[in-house]
């Protein structure tokens, strides 16, 4: 009862203070709001960082060696069952070999288009799917039949009628130039981590090193862990192992579930950093509220003499003012808290991310007001507390 009652004279206060009120929370509204901001757009920054490396997957590991006449020996297509052999959690190795070249369709010609050849598994590995007909198959792969698969966007350019199943294409190379059946069509899908989707022609492996460019050399290796393995510890493991065949200086390899650990380290440290900084105007507010407390104890001390007189405890006059100021910074805090979100959904907006909320945000910030005001008004409150009926009944 005595709590409610404390309650309604603190919100009875502030609203009979309204200007007052409002310029002693605006450093709690302001650090509440930059916390609230920061943290939700860290989360945010780092839940599409994320988004970015898993449509890359987070399960994939990629060898790309640097030309070398060392690299000719070693990095051939047999190296992908070397591979499988010494290094536990791998569940394949999907050998890519690429190269530029022009493609014509009747008038239409595109150059500088990049051709991929591919094994038959890459397109399932790769989460990829079709807007019209079908993958190649093992089959075609092994026959080397001139078959290929079209990116969206210069299956578009080529067939602008959208009929590109079942037609054909010419792809030069140098001097020769050779017709290719096209089997389907891939629905769009954004880059991600270097591999381009949109704007290329996959054929069959053996299609593109038998008859499309001769080569015995793979341009890059993409290793799909088991599930159930760490990637991070099978990317370790395979550098530690092609150190000791072919040295450092020989590849590059490149693990999304690396890169994205590093991210999300770097945003998390970042976003506290930042947030830690804006904290500092909630000292800033948590003074402005001790201040206007201790002007509330002084124009209020007849009032605190008369109920001392009247047989009020120490404790009773150290609670009604310790709810008020628990009262002012909680109140601060949810309308920073407030503003802080509306911030966030601007931000995110503009970056052209998707909003996620931070709950450490929210409980920080109500944590950070409710401590503000405990540790901000318990001085004023026990100041009030301590005070003599007769002496305040003189001053006032």
């Amino acid at each position: 009862m005595m709590l409610r009652e404390n309650v309604r004279m603190a919100f009875s206060s502030m609203a009979g203070n309204r200007l007052r009120t409002f310029l002693s929370l605006l450093g709690i509204i302001i650090g509440v709001a930059s916390v609230v901001a920061i943290l939700n757009l860290g989360r945010s920054a780092s839940e599409s960082i994320s988004a970015s490396f898993e449509a890359g997957g987070l399960d994939t590991v990629s060898i790309m060696p640097r030309g070398s006449a060392r690299e000719t020996m070693i990095f051939t297509e047999e190296f992908s069952y070397s591979l499988m052999r010494e290094i536990d959690g791998i569940r394949e190795v999907l050998p890519v070999v690429s190269s530029v070249a022009n493609v014509r369709n009747g008038q239409e010609i595109e150059e500088g288009t990049q051709v991929q050849g591919v094994t038959s598994g890459f397109f399932q590995s790769n989460s990829l799917s079709l807007s019209s007909g079908s993958f190649f198959t093992a089959l075609d792969n092994i026959n080397r039949r001139q078959v290929v698969v079209l990116g969206s966007v210069i299956a578009e350019e080529l067939f602008p009628a959208g009929d590109a199943a079942g037609r054909y294409i010419t792809i030069f190379r140098r001097n020769q130039a050779r017709s290719f059946l096209i089997a389907g069509v891939l629905e769009d899908r954004d880059a991600s981590m270097g591999t381009t989707y949109n704007e290329a022609v996959f054929m069959p492996y053996n299609t593109y090193v038998q008859r499309f460019r001769r080569t015995d050399q793979v341009g890059t290796y993409v290793v799909k862990v088991a599930e159930g393995s760490d990637a991070i510890a099978v990317a370790e493991d395979i550098e530690v192992y092609l150190n000791e065949i072919a040295g450092s200086d020989y590849y590059r390899i490149f693990s999304p579930a690396t890169i994205k650990e590093m991210a999300d380290a770097v945003t998390g440290t970042f976003s506290s950093f930042l947030a830690a900084i804006a904290a500092i105007s909630l000292v800033v507010g948590g003074i402005g509220i001790m201040n206007i407390m201790l002007v509330s104890v002084i124009e209020r001390t007849g009032e605190i003499g008369i109920r001392k007189a009247l047989g009020a405890a120490p404790r009773m006059i150290r609670s009604q003012f310790l709810v008020e100021s628990v009262a002012l910074s909680l109140s601060g805090g949810l309308i920073g808290l407030l503003l802080g979100s509306l911030l966030s959904v601007a931000a995110v907006s503009a970056a052209g991310w998707t909003l996620h909320v931070s709950p450490a945000a929210v409980v920080t910030a109500l944590a950070f007001s409710l401590a503000i005001g405990v540790f901000f008004g318990w001085y004023p409150a026990a100041k009030a507390s301590r005070l003599e009926p007769m002496e305040a009944l003189q001053r006032e």
